[in-house]
Protein backbone atom coordinates (compact mmCIF):
# COMPACT_ATOMS: atom_id res chain seq x y z
CA UNK A 1 0.00 0.00 0.00
CA UNK A 2 1.58 3.24 -1.20
CA UNK A 3 0.09 5.36 1.60
CA UNK A 4 1.75 3.21 4.26
CA UNK A 5 5.12 3.36 2.51
CA UNK A 6 4.90 7.16 2.47
CA UNK A 7 4.14 7.15 6.21
CA UNK A 8 7.23 5.02 6.89
CA UNK A 9 9.42 7.42 4.91
CA UNK A 10 8.10 10.41 6.85
CA UNK A 11 8.83 8.76 10.19
CA UNK A 12 12.34 7.79 9.12
CA UNK A 13 13.11 11.35 8.01
CA UNK A 14 12.28 12.78 11.45
CA UNK A 15 14.85 10.77 13.40
CA UNK A 16 17.83 13.08 12.94
CA UNK A 17 15.84 16.18 13.89
CA UNK A 18 14.48 14.44 16.98
CA UNK A 19 18.02 13.75 18.15
CA UNK A 20 18.95 17.38 17.57
CA UNK A 21 15.83 18.60 19.39
CA UNK A 22 16.68 16.41 22.39
CA UNK A 23 20.05 18.14 22.47
CA UNK A 24 18.36 21.52 22.80
CA UNK A 25 18.22 22.66 19.17
CA UNK A 26 15.03 24.74 19.04
CA UNK A 27 14.93 24.92 15.24
CA UNK A 28 15.04 21.12 15.06
CA UNK A 29 12.14 20.99 17.51
CA UNK A 30 10.12 23.25 15.23
CA UNK A 31 10.92 21.01 12.26
CA UNK A 32 9.86 17.92 14.24
CA UNK A 33 6.51 19.49 15.10
CA UNK A 34 5.93 20.39 11.44
CA UNK A 35 6.92 16.90 10.31
CA UNK A 36 4.63 15.33 12.91
CA UNK A 37 1.70 17.20 11.32
CA UNK A 38 2.61 15.55 8.02
CA UNK A 39 2.74 12.16 9.81
CA UNK A 40 -0.71 12.82 11.24
CA UNK A 41 -2.09 13.57 7.78
CA UNK A 42 -0.39 10.53 6.27
CA UNK A 43 -1.80 8.35 9.05
CA UNK A 44 -5.28 9.58 8.24
CA UNK A 45 -4.72 8.71 4.58
CA UNK A 46 -3.71 5.16 5.59
CA UNK A 47 -6.83 4.85 7.74
CA UNK A 48 -9.04 6.03 4.89
CA UNK A 49 -7.40 3.64 2.43
CA UNK A 50 -7.91 0.70 4.79
CA UNK A 51 -11.59 1.62 5.07
CA UNK A 52 -11.82 1.73 1.28
CA UNK A 53 -10.23 -1.71 1.01
CA UNK A 54 -12.62 -3.10 3.59
CA UNK A 55 -15.70 -1.79 1.78
CA UNK A 56 -14.69 -3.14 -1.65
CA UNK A 57 -16.59 -6.25 -2.69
Amino acid sequence: MQEYEQLKVLVAEIEMDINKAEGGNKAAGTRVRKQMQAVKQASQEVRNRVLELRSEP
